[in-house]
């Protein structure tokens, strides 16, 4: 079989209206340059679209006209890399879906280790944060709740009592090893991130091994955050103010 046909049937098994970039075929560097001029005949035929440099879709026909890939479909090509996660999406756009605020943010930000993802393609537009550690499906969603806490004083038509009331739900339905990972990267995060977690913590009794916590802050440190004990009643133990 020809890398031509190859090709072709590897675009052909695709699932219509999803995204694919040269990586999604499994295609070593080497048949890159092939692969662009099947493409490109295969565009000629209306057998797919392009909607940007790289970026490919097998057009999907509805009722109503054809279907073009989706938000979430076309971030998905930078979350992942070679089939893995690197990167996930933080900042207000999170924060809304976390229920955290009502405000729509109309640029994104994209957190990853191992790069910097920016994005202006169309409506799709992201900017670059470097996150705290290496990226991975099992860890993004802990990632993004310990972004939560450690942007709880700017988060955009969210008081800091809603958002404690609202982290404080969701680290409840953590599991207890999800708990334990939790607290890991918590201690890759500033002492800010640290101090409230223990707080939030001590005060759902819920996982009382807090101790790391407490010992990677410096005692003579003052967390100045802004929070009243009526807010969070163990923020005395937690040197925040």
């Amino acid at each position: 079989m020809s890398l031509a046909i190859k090709i072709r049937n590897l675009v052909n098994e695709l699932t219509e209206g999803v995204s694919f970039r040269y990586a999604d075929l499994g295609l070593e560097k080497n048949e890159y340059q092939t692969a662009a001029k099947v493409l490109e005949r295969m565009q000629a035929k209306d057998l797919i679209k392009k909607t940007s440099k790289g970026v490919f879709y097998k057009p999907k026909q509805s009722v109503f006209g054809e279907i073009a890939p989706n938000y979430g479909d076309q971030l998905r090509l930078y979350l992942f890399e070679n089939g893995k996660r690197i990167g996930y999406e933080t900042g207000v756009s999170l924060y809304n879906k976390m229920g955290l605020t009502t405000q729509m943010a109309y640029q994104i930000k994209i957190a990853c280790r191992s790069k910097r993802i920016f994005i202006n393609r169309g409506a799709l537009k992201a900017t670059a944060v470097k996150s705290y550690t290496e990226v991975t499906e099992d860890n993004y969603e802990l990632l993004g709740l310990l972004d939560a806490i450690k942007d709880i004083k700017g988060i955009p038509d969210c008081t800091i009592a809603k958002g404690i009331a609202i982290i404080s739900s969701k680290i409840q339905s953590l599991s207890e090893s999800q708990l334990n990972e939790f607290i890991k990267y918590a201690l890759l995060y500033p002492s800010r991130v640290r101090a409230l977690l223990g707080a939030i913590l001590d005060n759902s009794n819920k996982y009382p091994k807090t101790e790391v916590l407490k010992e990677s802050l410096n005692p003579l440190t003052k967390i100045k955050l802004g929070i009243s004990d009526s807010d969070l009643p163990t923020i005395k133990n937690w040197n925040i103010i």
